[in-house]
């Protein structure tokens, strides 16, 4: 099977460890376990649950405990609905691994994260892109997609909040696309690794899991719940997609860390700490990057209305490649190039993490643009 080079990390791995001011990071800034502990009141009594803990492989599909958590954060789903996956790289490689077969149509849109249209098209899939464009607020056109389904479509692949505009499809537009998908029998994978941390309300946007008989989400503990380093994620949707993905994943995955299971499980049932301190993050950095935006003539955007990340279009006479280059050895700041992510003439920014470095690096990033 070859498979394209998967431009966004073959970009972090070569640059993250390079640079002063990390604007590329799209997790929510990380927590120690420290401050995990303190949030659940277990600093003092946590080797107490630990060990006694025989190191074995765990609960297959995760354990009942993180399964019914996992559950509790969508409207209309169970443990069986649920299986846990090494991240949701892994969940989304599993459910495309899944589902599609060589010669069947798949779309996804993009920009988005790279596995849904690379890995269906290593299977042998033909894929369609439905391009989010700016002038659209970097959202679907659903006309477009009507007119992209066919009978042999076989997957429809979403991103909710976008990787890495920071655009949001709300209820309506959701079911107008679950309508798409239905008239064509089409399964529909959303991945919602950023969802929770819409900029208003309790950041939660209906999950696609909960919409359509054929959804499927996607996601993790990494973005909004801030615990990267327990890489572990998950699969939401009916049982006979959770059936068909237990055959596949029995091949690569056995079982998560038992440790990464019981650590996901104290977070989630302590999210309400997480989540607020996500929410002040995400809210107030925003703010901080829609005033430097507001003030830097050769920089625009279309402010996102969730997620962690969002396309910067810069008015400089170069790649996006070579400008993030010469951002990177001049200034030590580091953005992702569009060019990683399949859309030219941008650049991306994380803008979740410590509000001192972004501010920095910002304002390193204004003097560099005046000395071009």
């Amino acid at each position: 099977m070859k498979i394209k080079e998967f431009g966004v990390e073959i970009w972090m791995n070569a640059y993250e460890n390079e640079c002063r001011y990390n604007l590329a990071e799209t997790c929510v800034e990380s927590i120690t376990l420290a401050q995990l502990l303190d949030f659940a009141g277990k600093r003092e009594s946590i080797l107490d649950e630990l060990l006694p803990m025989k190191m074995t492989y765990g609960a297959i599909e995760g354990s009942d405990r993180l399964r019914d958590l996992i559950a509790g954060l969508y409207d209309k789903q169970q443990r069986h609905n649920v299986t846990v996956t090494h991240g949701a790289i892994g969940a989304n490689a599993l459910v495309h691994e899944t589902l599609v077969e060589p010669g069947d149509h798949v779309i996804s849109v993009a920009p988005t994260y790279q596995q849904h249209y690379s890995i269906p098209e290593s299977y042998g899939a033909d894929v369609s892109i439905l391009r989010l464009r700016e002038e659209n607020a970097f959202l679907p056109d659903l006309e477009e997609l009507r007119g992209m389904v066919r009978g042999n479509t076989r997957l429809i692949a979403l991103n909710n909040p976008n990787n890495p505009t920071g655009s949001l499809m709300d209820r309506g537009m959701l079911e107008a696309i679950v309508d798409i998908a239905r008239s064509v029998d089409a399964w529909l994978l959303c991945d919602e690794v950023y969802r929770g941390t819409d900029q208003h309300g309790d950041g939660f946007t209906v999950s696609i899991a909960d919409l359509y008989e054929k959804g499927i989400s996607t996601a993790s503990m990494s973005k909004t719940f801030s615990l990267a380093g327990l890489r572990l994620g998950w699969i939401v949707g009916p049982q006979e997609l959770i059936r068909a993905v237990s055959i596949h994943r029995d091949y690569n995955t056995i079982s998560v860390g038992m440790l990464d299971d019981h650590f996901a499980s104290i977070a989630l049932e302590h999210r309400a700490h997480i989540l607020a301190r996500a929410h002040a993050i995400t809210r107030d950095n925003l703010a901080l990057l829609d005033a430097w935006v507001a003030g830097e003539p050769r920089v625009s955007y279309v402010k996102p209305k969730a997620g962690t990340t969002a396309l910067l279009k810069i008015d400089v006479d170069m790649p996006s490649r070579d400008f993030c280059v010469k951002l990177l050895e001049a200034k030590g700041v580091m953005f992702t190039p569009g060019s990683a992510l399949d859309i030219e003439g941008y650049v991306r920014i994380g803008y979740a993490n410590n509000a001192e470095v972004m501010k920095a690096g910002l304002a390193k990033v204004s003097e560099f643009l005046r000395e071009l």
